[in-house]
């Protein structure tokens, strides 16, 4: 059994994921796709049965082509938002996540060639922390700016999606 950590439960979607953090020259890598007008980290669930560290190097793999090792944990996240990809439309999602700063080789250069959950290809962008577009997870604006060497915890909650919900049930 080789499953995600996406659990549906009566209340919403339990989701485990881990995110890479993969700078080069004060820049850094993002995801991007044709269906959400914003950018996401590099990577994706951890499968059960899977460590957070072997889910992060698989995920660059799959999605940069590159294998990477991890340098250290930087963030654990917890995020509470709408579901807005296949299968979490109308659902709260309760999402967990652990971003590592990897080992950039110098001379790597990522070829993208993976999908979303629904079917739309994904391409690689470099980006600053000032960015004009939307990114997640948005404290990347200001802790990319001048990395710690600490792991920090995040909560972020989108009240006004908690609260269209709460409403619907």
């Amino acid at each position: 059994m080789n499953r995600d950590l996406c659990v549906k439960m009566e209340e919403g979607i339990l989701n485990i994921r881990v995110g890479a953090i993969i700078m080069k020259k004060e820049q850094f890598l993002m995801v991007e796709n044709d269906r959400f007008d914003h950018m996401y980290s590099v990577g994706g669930r951890i499968k059960f049965g899977e460590t957070a560290e072997e889910a992060v190097v698989r995920e660059v793999l799959e999605e940069t082509g590159a294998v990477m090792e991890i340098d250290r944990l930087g963030f654990i996240h917890e995020n509470f938002f709408p579901g807005d990809s296949l299968g979490k439309q109308g659902n709260m999602v309760h999402e967990i996540s652990f971003f590592y700063y990897m080992k950039v080789p110098a001379d790597f250069e990522p070829v993208c060639h993976s999908f979303t959950e629904d079917g739309n290809q994904e391409r690689l962008v470099w980006i600053k922390p000032d960015h004009p577009k939307k990114y997640y997870p948005e404290f990347f604006r200001t802790e990319l700016v001048h990395p710690s060497k600490e792991v920090k915890h995040y909560v972020t909650k989108n009240i006004q999606g908690l609260e269209n919900w709460k409403q619907k049930r």
